[in-house]
């Protein structure tokens, strides 16, 4: 096949520019022979050029310290990998250089003429097309032996190949600097120390437990039960961060576009029920106003909510300006399954095999919030078309309307920007639900999208991974969206997916075996298996929550030592565990933002009380006990009672304390952080009246011992339960959608402003940083007392 290989050059290669960090010997003698070539006065100029490098010695210093930091990085990076058992995939199977164009071959595709996808003659003309990007023209210029032609000596005569051009040698350049990319590599070191220190601090704590039952002739069960809470609440953290051990300067997926006309056809579907009207249309509008020729996309507005009002503004824009723009509403009969938003898709791929021209070669569905910007195909398709196994590509979800200092922990970017890259380095991109692009013929292999999951677009990649497919998680900013504007909404939405992960899992068997897995990659199945298990994971973490203040009330022995010796090294090792956690933390949470890192591990806490109800009246409890079947309920359908965010418009303080803490459960977070609070007064007044502490140093180890012993986890609790109330008692106000974005006056279509994609931070956010910091400077003291203690 024509343009499809390993990253050797093949007499179908064309090289419009070529960066020097991916060009080979022969290609770099070949630029200095066409250099000899130039005229007379590009000659002086690189003369002139090299005297001024020359002269400048402090950049050249500059240049061979960020060589040697490089080559450093990547050494400390090989290391920690050479003992790595999963393979990473390879994200650039052309091999292309950068600013290199390449075509692939159009065979297996519909041709231009087989395809047409408007359904009026009439309409605007199309989206002006990039022919050749910036870069390629900029090359072009510099080569005195360019042309205008699109087809050159050295590569393919077929004009209707498709061409890729690489833009940048990581998809997520924009998101790291150079200099953070650097530093980025160190975490795999650091998550090996973490989880090094983690493992030493729970080995001393065993250990010197029992040596002090030995020597007390008696079994320190509230010990126990205190080590157990503590390992609950560090284990998910350390799962996670152990999957950063795979990733650090390993992923290679590069920055692609499909350049020129000549593109596959696209089959662009916009899933909705009963949202606003405006809100869906806004998403039409930027999906027919994409980069990409008309004739080869059509753009389905599949509502389920049958809309008489959406169906006439469709049609009326599919008339005057957009004739690639269509309405359906399927049919719905009574006991029937639907199959909610599956369904829907499902109904989508039968429908466009009907009409005129057939279906599309692939299948991209958007949420009915998400606008998808201009590139958002040409910069999907290309990592399929390179790949003839590459069954789906799928961009982060983002989001316009995250109010300031997000203290719902609402959006997403801790998963795509941290978690999603790892999995898809180890090929495990999962589809994340809007913005995604099928290949139609994979989809089909699979019978469509799967039901009996509310998690369709993880059990559809799942499954594709199961049969054999690749799947590609590309990290570009290709789409936002809107998170839900109220607290309801939002807890409706994550359980629903935390249910839907479970019931996955359940369907495919965890993973780990079953005709739908049979060719998943170790790493695949792994994957699988540990998602799943952190979601149930949440039931214990509630149950280790709630044990911690009865472990403090008991006046037991919490942090039981043979000698003083022995606390002297528990301190030491709980200090050094909290001192590499800290570090480890800033430098893992560099691509989502370290506030943004803190503030899911906060949410990780709070939100554990509603994961842990709903897995257990889903999966556990019979509907005579209180069991429910789960439904799926569109985010954007849920109207917002309070107007919580709408300071025009928002409830009275009583009123939301109601709703908050009474309809949506988070009295459950009133009478922990009370329980907490009066564990932690009970446990100082036994500490105070304890008659053993007959010294200042025996009443300070004393409480130490007790509700002192750092990293002081109930404090960490409490104000991560109390999260919800905060929200309820001075909920952020929120702009109207519409002043969020940039709306052309012409055609209609908006586009999110520049300042609204950015969560903007305030002074709660140094509040919570100074709790990590208040907990850190403890620790450090505690660290330093400890040689005193005898």
């Amino acid at each position: 096949m024509s343009g499809v290989g390993g990253p050797s050059k093949t007499p179908h290669d064309v090289v419009i520019g070529v960066n020097d960090e991916d060009s080979n010997t022969s290609e770099h003698l070949k630029w200095t022979q066409s250099l000899k070539t130039l005229p007379s006065n590009a000659s002086s100029r690189a003369t002139h050029h090299s005297t001024t490098c020359t002269s400048s010695q402090p950049h050249e210093i500059r240049r061979r310290l960020s060589h040697v930091a490089r080559r450093a990085s990547v050494a400390i990076a090989d290391v920690a990998h050479k003992v790595d058992p999963l393979a990473v995939t390879e994200g650039n199977p052309l091999g292309l250089a950068i600013n290199e164009i390449r075509g692939v071959s159009s065979t297996g595709y519909s041709a231009p003429g087989q395809f047409d996808a408007r359904r009026y003659s009439c309409g605007d003309p199309n989206p002006p097309a990039v022919a050749f990007p910036e870069p390629a023209r900029i090359s072009q210029a510099s080569d005195p032996s360019s042309d205008d032609s699109t087809v050159r000596p050295g590569m393919s005569e077929k004009v209707d190949d498709y061409l890729i051009q690489r833009l940048a040698k990581h998809d997520d350049i924009e998101r790291l600097s150079r200099l953070k990319r650097l530093v980025y590599r160190l975490r795999p070191i650091l998550i090996i120390f973490s989880a090094a220190a983690n493992w030493l601090y729970f080995a001393f704590r065993v250990k010197f437990t029992l040596d002090a039952e030995h020597v007390a002739h008696r079994t320190f069960w509230m010990a126990w039960a205190f080590i157990i809470i503590e390992c609950c609440l560090s284990l998910p953290i350390v799962m996670d961060s152990l999957w950063g051990f795979h990733i650090t300067g390993r992923r290679k997926r590069p920055k692609l576009r499909l350049v020129g006309d000549n593109v596959p056809s696209v089959d662009v579907v916009i899933t909705c029920c009963r949202e606003e009207d405006d809100l869906i249309l806004d998403t039409a509008k930027a999906a027919c106003n994409i980069d990409y020729p008309r004739e080869r996309f059509r753009v389905l507005v599949c509502d389920d909510g049958k809309s008489e009002s959406l169906r006439n503004s469709v049609e009326k824009l599919a008339l005057t300006q957009f004739p690639n723009l269509y309405y359906r509403s399927r049919p719905k009969f009574p006991g029937v399954p639907h199959h909610f938003k599956a369904g829907n898709l499902n109904d989508a791929l039968e429908a466009t095999k009907k009409l005129p021209n057939g279906a599309a070669n692939f299948f991209a569905a958007l949420d009915a919030d998400m606008i998808p910007m201009r590139d958002w195909l040409r910069a999907l398709l290309p990592h399929m078309l390179q790949d003839p196994k590459c069954s789906m590509a799928c961009p982060p979800q983002l989001f316009y309307n995250v109010p300031k200092d997000d203290p719902l922990c609402q959006s997403l970017d801790t998963f795509v920007h941290n978690a999603e890259p790892i999995k898809d380095s180890l090929g495990v991109a999962w589809c994340t639900g809007s913005g995604y692009v099928f290949r139609r013929s994979a989809l089909t292999s699979i019978g469509g999208f799967p039901t009996g999951s509310l998690a369709e677009d993880v059990c559809c990649s799942s499954m594709l991974l199961g049969s054999g497919w690749n799947t590609a998680f590309v990290h570009e900013p290709l789409q936002f969206g809107t998170v839900p504007d109220s607290l309801q909404s939002h807890l409706k939405q994550r359980t629903r997916w935390t249910i839907g992960t479970i019931q996955t899992a359940v369907k495919l068997r965890f993973s780990l075996f079953g005709p739908r897995v049979k060719h998943m990659t170790t790493a695949q199945r792994l994957c699988g298996f540990v998602y799943t298990m952190s979601s149930l994971f949440t039931v214990f973490l509630v149950a280790s929550l709630f044990t911690a203040p009865v472990v403090l009330i008991s006046s037991g022995t919490l942090v039981p030592y043979a000698d003083k010796n022995q606390l002297r090294w528990l301190v030491r090792a709980a200090w050094l565990t909290v001192a590499v956690n800290r570090v480890n933390e800033m430098i893992s949470f560099l691509p989502s933002g370290y506030r943004t890192g803190q503030r899911d591990n906060r949410a990780r806490l709070w939100m554990s009380f509603f994961h842990a109800i709903a897995v257990v009246r889903t999966f556990l409890l019979p509907k005579w006990l209180g069991g429910k079947v789960a439904v799926f309920t569109s985010s954007g359908s849920q109207k917002d009672q309070l107007n919580e965010r709408n300071p025009q418009l928002r409830a009275p303080l009583f009123r939301r304390l109601k709703v908050v803490i009474w309809d949506c459960q988070c009295y459950l977070h009133v009478l922990y952080i009370t329980f907490i609070l009066a564990a932690v007064i009970l446990s100082l007044q036994y500490n105070l009246t304890n008659p053993v502490n007959t010294t200042t140093k025996k009443f300070l180890i004393d409480i130490l011992t007790h509700s002192g012993w750092p990293p002081l986890i109930w404090m960490t609790c409490g104000l991560s339960c109390w999260a919800p109330i905060s929200y309820a008692i001075f909920p952020p106000s929120m702009p109207d959608r519409e002043d969020l974005l940039n709306r052309d006056p012409v055609t209609g279509v908006a586009y999110p402003k520049e300042e609204a994609k950015k969560t903007q931070t305030s002074w709660i956010a140094w509040f919570h940083e100074s709790h990590y910091t208040f907990i850190t400077i403890y620790t450090t003291v505690v660290m330093v007392l400890s040689f005193w203690i005898e």
